[in-house]
C-alpha cells in the first residue's frame, strides 16, 4: 500500500497567484474614479453605454491592480470597436497612448 503523504495544514502559498496580484483592488478602484471625476481618461466622455477601469500595462504581462498609476477609467466595453476600451487594448497607437499615459500617472503620484 503506498504511503499517504502528509498534509501541513499551516502551510502558505509562497508566491501570490497572478489574479490576486492583477486584480484591481476597491481603494485603486475608488482612486481612480476620484481621479478621472466620472469621465473617460482618454476621450473626456461623461456619458457612455459602460465605464471600465483599464490597466495600462496589461494584467496578462503582469500589470498590477494595487497601483493607481497603472489603471485608467475608459469607456467601453473593450470588446465594442469605437470605444476607448478597445482602442487602448487591440491597436498599435492605443498601446503608445497606454505606455504615455502610464508615464503620466507615475509622475503624478511621485
Amino acid at each position: 500500500m503506498p504511503a499517504i503523504p502528509k498534509i501541513n495544514p499551516n502551510h502558505k502559498r509562497g508566491k501570490p497567484k497572478r489574479s490576486t496580484i492583477t486584480k484591481i483592488t476597491k481603494t485603486v478602484r475608488d482612486e481612480v474614479v476620484k481621479r478621472s471625476e466620472g469621465k473617460c481618461e482618454r476621450c473626456g466622455r461623461t456619458s457612455a453605454y459602460a465605464f471600465e477601469l483599464a490597466h495600462l500595462h496589461q494584467a496578462s504581462q503582469g500589470g498590477r491592480g494595487d497601483n493607481p498609476a497603472n489603471v485608467a477609467l475608459l469607456c467601453g466595453p473593450s470588446v465594442n470597436s469605437g470605444t476607448c476600451h478597445n482602442f487602448a487594448d487591440y491597436t498599435a497607437s492605443g498601446k503608445e497612448w497606454r505606455m504615455k499615459k502610464r508615464e503620466e500617472l507615475k509622475r503624478y503620484y511621485e
